[in-house]
């Protein structure tokens, strides 16, 4: 069962809030597992068409990608976010059906819930209210809803923004609404995220007979020492935005299946999480050194899957900072921590870029949930976010 600390400050049910939890319940209620859309973005767009929002369909592949603004002006606010899920697993093992949104004790239990179909609906309510409020707002408004960052993440964001960038259309802020907080609703927001770099490499021995090792070349004993250095290399120091640069391997592989082979292949996967202080190429250099250091015969398969990014305290930070307080309260922080999301394709662009959303805790877990007060809240701070940076 779902047990998630209460908020600080409960709003009362208004209008606007209980068509966020209506919202929420219509697109989580869709099996949309990566990378099928299944109609949720058209719920989307269908929603914000009367509130002047003009609609884009960028699809590529087997990947839907939605693309809506309200404005040609900048600044140019972009709400960033997904429609796809992970898979459920065995639904036996949920306590209730991962797309039924059930509602039990102030809970919405959910595929997507949290990761990230409740923030969606909080964009949505957000934003018409805003433009009825603000119908002469400054600035633009935009959303870029893709099926595909849950999977492969190749024919999605990217793409949109490659196709963006060749018509030179720009955006200056970013809101992605992947989950940040921790413990609380706003206590933590994503001012960046890692570099990650996959190694999947090969140690290269002999085959042979156990009874004759002489004869063969064990490549889990070549790698041991390698391995040790590995471990115990500090790579960088980190920065005031990033943590010391991490290196982990997640799974290693060797041998035939009989107890009386010595295996002449190790096969290892491993990643690589870097900081700002760092580039693809240093990494790959100083990995490289320590496998010659110790005379290894070696293959070795190179993936960048994202480059790391900060956005520095600025217009977007403050006005999203201001909206957490204003709604609950509390002073948020800021971190870079956790894995990659979207962010990493819009940052690059020169985009300002946060991550501000409801509770981690159970994404991707059996049960899935997130507070029904959370997702209430949620969508004041992204209407004050809105006021904050285009209302005024």
């Amino acid at each position: 069962m779902c047990n998630l600390p209460t908020i600080i400050k409960q709003l009362p049910m208004t209008e606007t809030t209980s068509e966020t939890i209506k919202l929420a319940q219509q697109i989580i209620q869709i099996d949309s597992v990566t990378p099928d859309d299944k109609g949720c973005q058209k719920i989307i767009s269908d929603y914000l068409d009367s509130s002047g929002f003009t609609a884009e369909k960028m699809n590529f592949e087997d990947t839907q990608n939605l693309w809506l603004r309200r404005g040609t002006q900048s600044p140019f606010l972009v709400f960033a976010g997904h429609t796809d899920v992970v898979p459920t697993g065995d639904v036996a093992n949920w306590t209730h059906p991962p797309f039924e949104a059930k509602i039990v004790d102030g809970m919405m239990y959910g595929r997507g819930t949290a990761d990230m179909k409740g923030s969606i609906a909080c964009f949505m309510v957000a934003s018409k209210r805003f433009v009825k409020n603000y119908p002469n707002h400054k600035g633009s408004i935009g959303y870029l809803i893709t099926s595909d960052e849950e999977g492969p993440a190749i024919n999605g964001t990217v793409k949109v923004i490659e196709t963006l960038e060749k018509r030179n259309e720009k955006i200056d802020w970013c809101l992605v609404g992947e989950p940040s907080s921790e413990k609380k609703l706003g206590d933590t927001i994503k001012n960046g995220r890692r570099g990650s770099l996959s190694a999947n490499f090969s140690i290269i021995g002999k085959q042979g007979h156990v009874a004759y090792p002489h004869l063969a070349e064990n490549p889990l004993f070549s790698f041991a020492p390698a391995l040790e250095e590995l471990k115990n290399t500090i790579w960088d120091q980190g920065n005031d935005f990033f943590p010391a640069t991490t290196f982990q391997i997640s799974n290693i592989n060797a041998g035939t299946g009989a107890n009386n082979v010595i295996p002449g292949e190790l096969k290892i996967m491993s990643n690589f999480r870097f900081s700002t202080e760092l580039t693809p190429d240093a990494v790959k250099e100083k990995f490289t050194t320590i496998l010659d250091k110790h005379n290894l015969k070696y293959t070795i398969d190179w993936n960048l899957s994202g480059m790391p990014f900060v956005t520095e305290p600025g217009e977007l930070v403050s006005g999203v900072v201001d909206a957490i307080k204003t709604v609950t309260g509390i002073d948020t922080k800021l971190s870079t921590s956790g894995g990659t999301s979207d962010g990493r394709f819009i940052a690059p662009t020169g985009s300002q870029v946060l991550e501000n959303g409801p509770l981690n805790k159970t994404i991707h877990q059996v049960d899935e949930c997130v507070g029904v007060d959370d997702l209430n809240q949620l969508t004041e701070i992204y209407y004050e976010t809105l006021v904050n940076l285009l209302g005024q």
